[in-house]
């Protein structure tokens, strides 16, 4: 008897995890242990997977290896962070310097935290940074400069946003854990004319937005949306922020310089500290003077490890020895190409892709017409069990990609992955076309 497409994706989903279950029960045992110390097994919400987690026991090169013995071709990236990948020799040069000669903690500033700071200003055009330990910690802390430079609360954001743990935003509103949940106006993404509505607002002190949403699917941003935001908020008053924790990496000056706009200020973090945690925010000197400690105006900035030596030397390292300007726009091409590989091996199906250069996302449209281009994650139902099916298959292939179908990609790998991923796509496209094709 012959199954209708729902049947068939419940039936092949049941093979692909009794394969998963059988491929990894060292994983499965630890699990189990995991949850015995940590709520659900899980200290970091986004990498629990259904039945179990894979547990990884190393990473060398742009590979990992699980404790069950299996070597994936890492595309998961640490979300963007691992652009250098596990193991690169001048990273773990620069570690090995400061274990060795330089002190983990020495509790006062240093030279080379001045070197690393005069890189980040230089090569993303802002005038004053400041350091933090990660993406999140970045967009609070600017927030509260935007805040208190103009004297006001609201913050404009837009739906699906994501700008750290405590800052995400869905279904319009601000996710259950967010910080500061009265002082939001979420607006729809790509939404120009909503947007210039909302900044326009009575008692808006900022607008934060990223170039391209990395949680919301790799949606980009058009230059109309972004120079529309722009120009609405400098005639408003209202401070300008680009989340660049993702998108930094997107060419030599990040995506502000891809689409040459001029925010008041950015955000950093992920592959910046050299695989370290690692989050900094920069802009306006006028702005960033709200943190200059000789001015009787200024307000507190801490953080331990702010300038701790392994992320001002590793970082450093990382930008001027290894993801040089020529080396990261070489590499944003390197991905846009594969990128289109992936989209052509795709077409006439349910299944698109989308992003820029070196970080992009999978997407499964539910609906009877197939779906190039998407502006808002808003505008698209997806079907969460076709995203499961094809990442228990990427599994099978040897590519560790993210359940939600993130990829970013990790600086060395060769060629020959890229395009062996292209064929994995092509043969899952073939396998389920009963499914997949509209």
């Amino acid at each position: 008897m012959s199954l209708n497409p729902s049947q068939e994706l419940s039936h092949a989903l049941d093979e692909v995890k009794a394969r998963y279950i059988a491929r990894n029960a060292k994983s499965k045992a630890l699990h189990e242990e995991a949850v015995k110390s940590f709520p659900g097994g899980n200290t970091r919400t986004v990498l629990h997977t259904d039945p179990f987690p894979i547990c990884m026991k190393s990473g060398k090169g742009y590979q990992l290896t699980s404790e069950d013995g299996h070597t994936y071709t890492d595309f998961t990236g640490e979300f963007t962070a691992a652009l250098y990948g596990h193991s690169n020799p001048v990273i773990l040069d620069a570690v090995s310097n400061v274990l060795q000669n330089v002190g983990m903690n020495v509790g006062a500033t240093t030279s080379q935290e001045q070197l690393f700071a005069r890189e980040l200003c230089q090569r993303f055009g802002i005038d004053r940074v400041r350091f933090t330990n990660s993406g999140t910690e970045a967009n609070l802390h600017a927030l509260a400069a935007a805040r208190l430079f103009t004297n006001k609360r609201k913050v404009v954001v837009f739906n699906r946003g994501y700008h750290g743990g405590v800052l995400g935003f869905r279904g319009g509103k601000p996710a259950p854990n967010n910080v500061d949940p009265n002082d939001w106006i979420v607006v729809k993404y790509n939404d120009v004319e909503e947007a210039i509505k909302a900044i326009q607002g009575e008692g808006v002190a900022a607008v934060l937005v990223e170039g391209m949403q990395g949680n919301g699917g790799c949606i980009i941003g058009t230059s109309e949306f972004l120079t529309g935001i722009q120009d609405a908020a400098a005639k408003a008053g209202v401070v300008f922020i680009l989340d660049e924790v993702m998108t930094s990496r997107i060419s030599a000056s990040g995506f502000a310089g891809l689409r040459g706009i001029k925010p008041d200020l950015k955000t950093f973090g992920k592959y910046l500290g050299g695989g370290l945690a690692f989050g900094a925010f920069g802009g306006r000197a006028d702005i960033m003077a709200a943190f200059d400690p000789r001015l009787a105006t200024s307000i507190s900035h801490s953080g331990t490890f702010n300038n701790n030596t392994l992320v001002t030397h590793a970082g450093y390292a990382g930008l001027t020895k290894i993801y040089t300007p020529d080396v990261a726009d070489k590499f944003t091409e390197a991905g846009s190409a594969f990128l289109s590989k992936l989209q052509e091996a795709v077409k006439g199906t349910r299944i698109t892709f989308t992003g820029f250069g070196s970080v992009m996302s999978s997407h499964f449209i539910d609906g009877d017409a197939e779906v190039h281009d998407i502006l808002s994650g808003d505008d698209v139902q997806e079907i969460e069990a076709l995203k499961d099916l094809f990442w228990f298959e990427m599994l099978d292939q040897g590519f560790w990609v993210t359940r939600r179908g993130f990829i970013a990609l990790v600086l060395e790998t060769p060629q020959s992955e890229l395009d062996k991923f292209v064929g994995a796509v092509q043969a899952f496209v073939s396998k389920y076309k009963d499914i997949l094709v509209v």
